[in-house]
């Protein structure tokens, strides 16, 4: 339900690590309510989301969430899309956690995005909190 992911017309969104097993009707809702095509990491453009595909030994999480920041407004949401429980790659949801405020970045909320895929909402904290 890519709905639920707050972008609107006109978004620009920064799409990282998609893959084969990616869903493509994700992907398909979300050009349509943004009305724009993915951006790539290497465009060089501020965005007003990121959308990471990450799952199990894709590398370094923390790595993955500092070069989206690079790109991303200071307002603007960071979804980590993962395998849900029992599918190939699946992410503990701790490894989200321990990564997120490490990069400044706080967890908001996790939704069912697809059948095999669950996305969490990481924003920047807040100055001030810990």
């Amino acid at each position: 339900m890519p709905e639920r992911m707050g972008f609107k017309k006109g978004d620009l969104i920064l799409e990282v690590g998609r893959g084969g097993d990616s869903d493509p009707s994700v992907r398909e809702r979300v050009i349509e309510i943004t009305g724009t095509a993915f951006l790539v990491a290497d465009s060089h453009e501020v965005v007003d989301g990121v959308i990471i595909w990450w799952r199990d030994g894709d590398g370094d999480l923390f790595d993955e969430l500092m070069d989206g920041l690079t790109y991303l407004t200071q307002s603007g949401p960071m979804w980590v899309l993962t395998p849900k429980v029992g599918r190939e790659g699946h992410v503990e949801p701790s490894d989200i956690q321990d990564a997120a405020p490490i990069a400044g970045l706080s967890v908001t909320s996790t939704i069912s995005i697809a059948h095999d895929w669950s996305a969490t909402r990481l924003v920047a904290r807040k100055v001030g909190k810990r």
